[in-house]
């Protein structure tokens, strides 16, 4: 069983690209960095526990709700399965593959036979368009190589992983809308909701303070660790290249706001998409100084990497601020 017209090349991050091509299937042509924007994708959170063995930096909100705050965005049928029971979740996509409709699923990557580094990531996405006996076909990121097979047994192990960030065997649908997008409202409202969640959030940890208290953290991040040349460059990896777009996910939101600028006429978006512009490449020195110090050991690539956090907490603060001030019409 393989679907047709299952596609999304160039993806860069697994869950948006994952979405992309199962609206293709639908006939929705929308660009990642779109996807991303209207699923109020960027965040900030410093994730640190006493169960882990190095800190967190994530720049995107929690798996699955950009794919909800899309469907809600633009009135697409989304439909999702969950189960604890690997048989009850495999029935659930062979179903819908059966039905020729193409599978999203949330999975932990470790398993995944064509992952050329083995890392425990319980959130990563995949589409799913096509099974035989022994493979499951799945579409991925470009660099995990786009069109890829498994086979049904690691997606099994896969899928029914536990841990952080993982989730129930959850699989989805996404069906088009039944009438006209109105892309020009979606982008206002995304805008307007994704800043002002940046602007006020619950716990320190989150937005421009979870930045500001990443600052804060980042130099004693050498004690922090067993092995600085791992760890630490690890932690530079996943924030520049590790699925995000580039820098910490501000170069996928900057092309958002670049887009929308070509659709929206509103000076607070081209004000934002200017400052992001700006902001982007200081999240890449910010991951340079910090595989610096995982090679060198010094303690001053931290403190530089550390002064620009600061930096960067207001800079992103500002620019929340202006585009929360879209018009609405």
């Amino acid at each position: 069983m393989i679907i047709e017209n299952v596609a999304f090349p160039a993806g860069r991050h697994c869950e948006t690209t994952t979405l992309g091509a199962l609206l293709h299937h639908e006939g929705v042509e929308l660009s990642e960095p779109m996807l991303f924007g209207l699923g109020e994708g960027l965040s900030f959170v410093y994730w640190d526990a006493k169960s882990m063995d190095f800190p967190f930096l994530g720049g995107r909100t929690k798996p699955v709700t950009i794919t909800r705050t899309v469907a809600d965005r633009l009135g697409l049928t989304l439909h999702l399965q969950e189960t604890a029971s690997p048989r009850r979740a495999w029935q659930n996509v062979a179903a819908a593959l059966d039905a020729g409709r193409p599978v999203g699923l949330q999975l932990d990557s470790y398993h995944l036979g064509y992952f050329t580094t083995r890392v425990r990531f319980g959130g990563h996405f995949v589409a799913m368009y096509g099974y035989d006996d022994t493979q499951a076909y799945l579409i991925d990121t470009a660099q995990q190589g786009g069109a890829v097979t498994t086979t049904l047994a690691s997606l099994e192990r896969a899928r029914n992983e536990r841990g952080p960030m993982t989730a129930r065997n959850l699989s989805y649908t996404v069906a088009g809308p039944t009438g006209r997008l109105d892309l020009r409202g979606a982008i206002r409202a995304a805008i307007r909701s994704n800043a002002n969640t940046f602007l006020t959030p619950a716990i320190a940890n989150l937005g421009y303070r979870g930045i500001g208290k990443a600052a804060r953290q980042v130099p004693r991040w050498l004690d922090r660790c067993s092995d600085p040349s791992r760890d630490l460059a690890l932690a530079a990896t996943l924030m520049d290249r590790g699925g995000t777009g580039g820098a910490l996910f501000r170069s996928m939101y900057r092309d958002f706001l670049a887009e929308c600028a070509t659709i929206v006429d509103d000076d607070n978006l081209r004000l934002g998409h200017h400052l992001y512009v700006e902001i982007a490449p200081l999240w890449t020195e910010v991951s340079h100084h910090v595989a610096a110090a995982g090679e060198t050991g010094d303690p001053d690539h931290l403190t530089r990497a550390s002064a620009v956090l600061t930096d960067l907490a207001d800079r992103e603060r500002h620019a929340m601020q202006i585009l929360g001030g879209i018009r609405t019409d």
